[in-house]
């Protein structure tokens, strides 16, 4: 059983590995489109973090990233994308939380969930990594304290 569990989850993983995004197309705050598709083609690292106003391992994470995010665009180029899925009617809480927060990241709205079931996120906070080829070289769920330095070496 724990070889089938094994086996499944190096599946799973070659499968996350070297994906690409979908075609999806996404509005910031001030209403402007960004299709999901075109931030693989920067030749730059992306980070990705699906995340709500009403988490709070969403907002530990986004914290703890934005102290080192400053030094993360210094090395690599990196840009960051928060995508918020609060439901439409919440949208007008997300720029209140990043600014009171600080955050300096790209946010995108995803209020009818339709970029977060085509990246088959489930829950909340979920992290993904595109290394400067654009493909999809980190993802994961949840956050526990420390787990934001695992992020740098992937960024390379």
């Amino acid at each position: 059983m724990k070889k089938l569990f094994l086996s499944l989850f190096f599946v799973l993983c070659a499968v996350t590995a070297n994906a690409v995004l979908p075609n999806v197309t996404l509005r910031d705050p001030k209403g402007r489109s960004v299709n999901i598709e075109d931030l693989a083609k920067t030749g730059k690292p992306v980070i990705i973090s699906f995340f709500a106003t009403w988490c709070k391992p969403c907002m530990r994470e986004l914290n703890a990233i934005a102290d080192l995010y400053p030094d993360w665009q210094d090395e690599t180029g990196v840009e960051m994308y928060i995508v918020s899925i609060d439901q439409a009617q919440d949208a007008q809480k997300v720029m209140p939380l990043v600014d009171g927060n600080g955050w300096e990241y790209n946010v995108l709205l995803d209020p009818n969930g339709t970029l977060k079931r085509a990246m088959n996120v489930q829950n909340v906070p979920h992290l993904f990594v595109l290394n400067s080829k654009g493909e999809i070289v980190y993802n994961h769920a949840g956050y526990m304290d420390g787990e934001e330095l695992e992020i740098r070496k992937y960024l390379k």
